[in-house]
């Protein structure tokens, strides 16, 4: 394993990519240390013992957030951003086609999904400076106006360095910054764990229990990431040019997650935005509404699930081309071996990608849920592990080993991925 690792760093191009892709990291979290000016920062930290909108905000920042630093938004933005140019790709004809038109159609979307970025972006900054007007030390209009720009810096800082990980490092660079976010709280949550051991808040049993969850949630997530359903697809066989074309075996590869972590970003906005709001408005009803969508209630985890597997289905139905990928196959003379091409053959994909998202979306309601089993089973609180954060994790580890080992293996190296 070691030798195969060594391999990594037996190639110039590689070795380069991976300590760039180290440099920008370290960039990343010094601008997480750097304060945007005219901002109380203990007042800030007081808004996230409620698990509300902004403690996934933190998240998403690596802790920049609740130091409301420079890049207190993180990359939040052009996330939305490239999902919203995402689903209007079926209601605009443009941007549909642009999806089609390879490398020239995704350089214009990209440059629509940055604009978009910068107006989400600087919206956002605004509605988080009035919002956390208490906060700030001369809440003056000119003041908030200036937060709200540096703020706006700091995100569109973030797009420009996740491109130049995506073009000159490993990876995907907007998946790795929150990432690395993510990863930053681990010796945090470390420290958090030593501290409860030490105080004898809870014993050396409810950390090894951990651990062994720990461990056993990250390989079922690997494994369910990890997992497709193959429809096998047959090919005529055609002549022309007295050559012979097709006659050949495949398969269509259907991933179980097909939806990734976004029904569950979607979820926990949708159930922790009224809990947020619920902060600066002194009404009593709306207050009583707050109580119950708080985390871990029973109302709260039954709405959680509930719209977890709603948004999985819609986003894989905006996402997933049915009618596409039946066309496709019958433009190229493949056809599902016991189906008719055309609309039975999208019907037939249909159904199986109905049931596969359903065995996707429970996987995600529970991986959402997880940290209130986890807590429940260990008696460790303050200490995040699950959900969001363990999907983006294994998902984009997975994703840059897979790149990194078509590179080692490209150049005639044993791979380190078995």
């Amino acid at each position: 394993m070691l030798t195969a690792l060594g391999n990594i760093f037996k190639i110039p191009e590689l070795r380069d990519k991976i300590i760039f892709t180290l440099i920008m990291f370290a960039i990343f979290r010094m601008g997480t240390h750097i304060p945007v000016p005219g901002v109380d920062p203990t007042a800030i930290e007081q808004l996230f013992a409620n698990g509300n909108l902004f403690g996934l905000l933190d998240l998403f920042s690596g802790g920049a957030f609740s130091k409301f630093s420079i890049f207190a938004m993180s990359i939040t933005p052009y996330i939305n951003a490239a999902i919203i140019i995402q689903l209007l790709n079926v209601v605009i004809p443009t941007l549909e086609q642009w999806s089609k038109e390879g490398a020239e159609g995704h350089k214009k979307t990209t440059k629509v999904t940055r604009y978009l970025t910068v107006v989400l972006a600087f919206l956002q900054a605004i509605g988080m400076s009035i919002g956390l007007k208490a906060a700030i030390l001369n809440p003056s209009p000119v003041n908030i106006l200036i937060i709200a720009i540096t703020l706006t810096a700091g995100t569109v800082f973030l797009m420009w360095l996740g491109e130049q990980i995506t073009a000159q490092g490993v990876g995907n660079g907007i998946s790795l910054i929150i990432f690395a976010g993510i990863v930053a709280a681990l010796p945090k949550n470390i420290g958090t764990i030593y501290h409860y051991v030490q105080a004898g808040t809870i014993s050396y049993f409810s950390v090894f229990m951990f651990m062994v969850i720990a461990v056993a949630m990250i390989v079922f997530v690997i494994h369910v990431e990890t997992g497709f359903r193959h429809i096998p697809i047959s090919y005529t066989k055609r002549v022309g040019g007295g050559r012979a074309f097709g006659g050949h075996s495949s398969h269509i590869p259907l991933k179980v997650n097909q939806a990734g972590v976004i029904p569950i970003i979607f979820a926990s906005s949708v159930l922790m935005f009224p809990v947020t709001i619920a902060q600066f408005i002194e009404v009593p009803w709306v207050k009583t509404v707050a109580s119950y969508l708080q985390w871990g209630t029973p109302l709260q985890t039954a709405l959680y699930v509930l719209l977890i597997v709603f948004f999985t289905y819609f986003y894989t139905a905006v996402t997933v081309k049915i009618s596409d990928m039946a066309e496709n196959l019958k433009k190229y003379g493949g056809f599902i071996p016991g189906i008719r091409p055309g609309q039975p053959t999208a019907d037939y994909l249909d159904f199986v990608m109905t049931r596969i998202t359903l065995a996707g979306s429970i996987f995600l309601a529970f991986i959402a849920v997880l940290p209130n089993m986890i807590a429940a089973a260990t008696h460790i609180e303050g200490v995040y592990f699950g959900g969001t954060a363990l999907l983006i994790v294994v998902g984009v580890a997975l994703q840059t080993m897979k790149q990194v080992e078509s590179m080692v293996v490209m150049r005639h190296y044993e791979g380190f991925m078995k």
